[in-house]
């Protein structure tokens, strides 16, 4: 997919505010930690702790600075929209260096905690609203939802069921063109490249944050949607009843749903769209439905911010004979 197809110009302005003092944190100085060693620099590495040593803890020091950091957060003493202190009043309370410190803020940066702010300062993050995707048995929801009647598939949709929003809680936005197979994508759903493809491109807001919770590039062989022409409208969007229902009404059943998995670094593009902080990656799904026919009848590749996405899968298994 060319990164041009990916790049997006609406852009969701922050709402956020900002407090003007900045809060007192008492940080405990760090402990020394012992000189050399390999089996204790491979500990740090590790982030493990160790008991029983002269009562000490040998990870590395910023690393206990951002759990003490973490700690009030996690407890309200460092409420979301606050201001935290700057590294030089982290360093003198702490007893570290700006080095290490700033090394801890950028941990707590990467555990979705706090955003830095350019030429403000760094801000506790609100907690973000996080999708769990029970795929296995999300696919058979959407199966069985697509036979209901339309006043029944419009009171909820799929990100309805990931997140536990309502419909009056979601944006959403959809894209379409038609598009050539690139070499990728032809090979995904059995075409020759160059062959036509509505391509869709989706993604889903929560209306108390600005940014959206997935994305999704969706990929149908244009010819075989076309004879609904309904299904080349994103004014339909979000269309009730989702893709399995779009295809119903091509007379189309899947019969099944192929799910490939992976994490890598976002796109510069998705981080920006995404709101994500240097150091998280992404999920990817590449999510492949085939009909009852055996046909590739949509490829989709869905990018998830992975500080808060969980993938759930269940998976029955025969039993042994006795």
């Amino acid at each position: 997919m060319n990164t041009a197809d990916r790049r997006f110009t609406d852009r969701m302005p922050s709402t956020s505010t900002r407090p003007t003092k900045r809060p007192v944190a008492v940080v405990p100085p760090v402990p020394e930690r012992p000189a050399g060693g390999t089996a204790w620099q491979t500990l740090e590495r590790l982030g493990g702790t160790v008991t029983g040593v002269q009562g000490r803890d040998w990870r590395p020091r910023y690393l206990q600075l951002a759990e003490e950091l973490r700690a009030k957060i996690v407890a309200g003493e460092l409420a979301p929209g606050t201001l935290m202190p700057s590294e030089t009043e982290l360093a003198d309370s702490s007893g570290l260096s700006r080095t290490s410190v700033r090394n801890a803020i950028r941990q707590l940066r990467e555990w979705g905690l706090v955003r830095a702010e350019q030429g403000r300062g760094t801000y506790v993050r609100a907690p973000r609203q996080r999708v769990r995707r029970r795929n296995a048995e999300r696919y058979q929801w959407e199966k069985d939802r697509a036979l209901l009647d339309e006043s029944e598939r419009l009171k909820t949709g799929a990100t309805e069921h990931d997140t536990g929003l309502t419909v009056d809680d979601l944006k959403f936005h959809a894209e379409y063109a038609r598009v050539e197979a690139d070499s990728d994508m032809a090979a995904a759903l059995q075409v020759d490249p160059g062959a036509p493809l509505l391509r869709r491109v989706y993604w889903t807001t929560s209306r108390h944050e600005n940014a959206p919770l997935t994305m999704s590039y969706s990929y149908l062989p244009y010819d075989l949607v076309a004879a609904n022409p309904d299904l080349l409208d994103a004014g339909k969007e979000p269309w009730p009843g989702g893709t399995q229902h779009q295809l119903h009404t091509l007379g189309i059943e899947v019969d099944r749903i192929d799910d490939e998995i992976r994490a890598r670094p976002p796109s510069p593009d998705e981080a920006e769209l995404l709101d994500i902080d240097p150091g998280v990656s992404v999920l990817t799904v590449r999510k492949t439905s085939i009909d009852t026919k055996g046909r590739v009848v949509e490829v989709a590749d869905v990018v998830m911010p992975g500080d808060r996405t969980e993938l759930v899968y269940s998976h029955k298994l025969q039993r042994w004979k006795t």
